[in-house]
C-alpha cells in the first residue's frame, strides 16, 4: 500500500525511499543562508565604506573682518584623521593658519570592510556551487568540511572585526567632536575671541555598520550548526544508534515468534509422535472398565478437579 516506505512497520523504523529524498530540507537551506549572509555583508561594508561626513565651526575674533564664521572640515572612509588638514583665522591680522586632525583609525576600518567583502564573494561563490555543483559539492564530503571550516573562521573573523570597528568608531567620533576641533585652534585659546561648534558630522551610516558587523556574527555562528549536520561527522554520530534500534525489534519479534507465538507451534512437533516424513498412527488408551466407566467416574470427582471443570 506504500510504495515509497519500506522497513518493519511493527518494529517502528521506516525508511522514505524515491522522490521524498530529494526535497531533503537540508539540501535547500543552503543558497537560502549564502543569501543572507551576502545580503548582510553588503550592509556591513556598504555602510562603512562610503562614509563621508562634515562637521563645521566658527572663529568669531575680536575684529570682526578677521573672522570665520563658517569653517567646513570633511572627514571620509577609511578615516586617517592626520590626513584632514582645514584653515583657521588667528584673529591676527589676515594671517591663518593649517591645523590637522588627530588619529589614526583606518587599520580597524580597512580591517573591518575586508571582512565584509572578503564574507561577500564567498557567499556569492558557495551560493554558486550549492546551485550549479552540488554533486561536486558532496563529493567525498569535502565540499561541507571546507564550508564548515570557512563559517567558523568567519564567525570569530566578524566578532572581532566588529569588536575593533566599534572601539575604532568610539575614537572617531571623540577626534570629531567640534568641541575637541575647537581646542586645536590657537585663536580660540584667547578670550577675547569667540569660537562655536556649528554642526557635528552624522555618523548614523557607521552606527549600522556596527549593529550589521555583530548581526552577521549573530548569523554566520548560527549557520554553524546547519553546516556541520552536512558534514560527516554529523553522520557519522547518526549512523549507528537507528540500526541498534531496528536491531532490537526485529530480535525481540524473532524470540517471541520462537517462543510459541507462531502459527506453526501451534501443532505436534515432529520427532515426538508424528516423524516428519509420514504419519503414525496414535494408540489408543482406554481405561479399566469401558468409556462409560471413565466418563462417570470424571464427573464425580471433587476437590480441585471438579472446581476446574466448573470454571
Amino acid at each position: 500500500f506504500f510504495p515509497f516506505v519500506s522497513g518493519n512497520i511493527s518494529d517502528g523504523v521506516y525508511f522514505v525511499a524515491g522522490p521524498e529524498r530529494r526535497t531533503n530540507p537540508k539540501h535547500r537551506i543552503g543558497p537560502f543562508r549564502e543569501k543572507k549572509e551576502s545580503l548582510f555583508a553588503i550592509f556591513a561594508f556598504a555602510t562603512c565604506g562610503g562614509y563621508s561626513g562634515e562637521l563645521r565651526i566658527s572663529v568669531d575674533c575680536a575684529n570682526k573682518t578677521q573672522s570665520d564664521l563658517s569653517i567646513d572640515i570633511a572627514i571620509a572612509y577609511p578615516f586617517r584623521l592626520q590626513q584632514v588638514n582645514f584653515e583657521a583665522p588667528t584673529c591676527e591680522g589676515k594671517r591663518r593658519e593649517s591645523i590637522s586632525l588627530s588619529g589614526d583609525f583606518s587599520s580597524s576600518a580597512e580591517f573591518f570592510v575586508t571582512i565584509a567583502v572578503f564574507s561577500f564573494l564567498y557567499s556569492l561563490a558557495a551560493t554558486v556551487v550549492y546551485i550549479f555543483y552540488q554533486n561536486k559539492y558532496r563529493e567525498n564530503n569535502r565540499g561541507p568540511l571546507i564550508d564548515f571550516i570557512v563559517t567558523v573562521v568567519f564567525s570569530f573573523m566578524w566578532l572581532v572585526s566588529s569588536s575593533a570597528w566599534a572601539k575604532g568608531l568610539s575614537d572617531v567620533k571623540v577626534a570629531t567632536d567640534p568641541d575637541e576641533v575647537l581646542l586645536l585652534i590657537s585663536a580660540c585659546k584667547q578670550r577675547a575671541n569667540k569660537c562655536m561648534s556649528v554642526r557635528g558630522p552624522v555618523m548614523s551610516s557607521l552606527n549600522t555598520s556596527v549593529v550589521f558587523g555583530f548581526l552577521n556574527f549573530i548569523l554566520w555562528a548560527g549557520n554553524i550548526w546547519f553546516v556541520f549536520k552536512e558534514t560527516g561527522w554529523h553522520a557519522s554520530g547518526q549512523r549507528y544508534p537507528p540500526e541498534t534500534m531496528e536491531k532490537q525489534p526485529s530480535a525481540c519479534n524473532q524470540s517471541i515468534n520462537q517462543g510459541g507465538y507462531n502459527q506453526e507451534s501451534y501443532g505436534p512437533a515432529p520427532g515426538y509422535n508424528q516423524p516428519q516424513g509420514g504419519f503414525v498412527q496414535q494408540p489408543t488408551f482406554s481405561p479399566p472398565g469401558g468409556p462409560q466407566n471413565f466418563n462417570q467416574a470424571r464427573y464425580n470427582q471433587t476437590g480441585p478437579t471438579s472446581f476446574a471443570n466448573q470454571i
